[in-house]
């Protein structure tokens, strides 16, 4: 799984850091902390699918869209 710490330890994060004033940095570093905490969770999806869960339930759980559930599903599915 990829976390904040691989993020940090990628060359575009290192000369991004470089290049940035500070304001825009931190907002740059909130839109990637969203996307991959985003991403665990719909990484959690087939998880919580298989013990169970309805769709409604995963989305309701994970602060997901049913859509988003399904679409997460058919997407695991064809990987």
């Amino acid at each position: 799984m990829f976390e904040i710490g691989d993020l940090k330890q990628t060359r575009f994060y290192q000369e991004a850091k470089k290049e940035l004033r500070p304001e825009v940095r931190q907002e740059v570093r909130q839109e990637v902390e969203q996307e991959i905490r985003q991403e665990v969770r719909l990484e959690a999806v087939p998880r919580l699918l298989a013990f169970g869960l309805s769709v409604e339930q995963v989305a309701q759980a994970l602060g997901l869209s049913v859509e988003q559930v399904r679409l997460a599903t058919n997407y695991q599915q064809s990987s």
